[in-house]
């Protein structure tokens, strides 16, 4: 089974990061999580990226706020698909610079970057890539959708009163 590796530069940063992890738990994803940051630890940051895929792993979550040179450094460094979730955190402009700085990648180090703290959609979108050659968690993912759709249709039929408790 393939497994995600979860990293990001900060303690800081694991409130957001664990939404990921729960998402792989729930799909029973094997995952592993690491604080690694490029800038206080950088050959441990250049280690994990260079030998993640001896570890099993086949996909990287990498969060970070700031300057959030995390993931694109670790794209750099790996031939496996690198997620980058910006982090707002203390030292940040409103998440900007954390969302440029994992969105404007050069050509040939892409990283695939998700929402302002969305780590959740990260857990999805590993999924997704495990999802193309496992169909056992294909399967789980169209169920997740389902889902996602049927409350979206419940939703609606609240508020257009099939739901007696609800004023429109």
């Amino acid at each position: 089974m393939a497994k995600v590796g979860i990293i990001m530069g900060s303690k800081s940063d694991l409130p957001i990061m664990e939404e990921a992890a729960s998402f792989l738990k729930e799909f029973g994803i094997a995952y592993e999580m690491n604080i690694v940051s490029a800038h206080r630890t950088p050959d441990l940051m250049v280690e994990y990226a260079r030998n993640a895929h001896k570890k099993g792993i086949s996909v990287i979550i990498a969060g970070a706020g700031g300057a959030a040179h995390l993931p694109g450094m670790t794209a750099a460094l790996t031939a496996l698909p690198v997620i980058g979730v910006p982090i707002k955190s203390s030292n940040s402009i409103d998440g900007w610079d954390s969302i440029l700085s994992i969105l404007q990648m050069p050509n040939g180090i892409p990283v695939a970057t998700v929402a302002l703290n969305g780590a959740k959609n990260a857990g999805i979108l590993a999924a997704k890539i495990i999802g193309a050659s496992n169909d056992q968690i294909l399967d789980k993912l169209f169920a997740y959708m389902e889902e996602m759709k049927e409350a979206v249709i419940k939703s609606s039929n609240d508020l257009n009163g099939i739901n007696p408790n609800i004023d429109v």
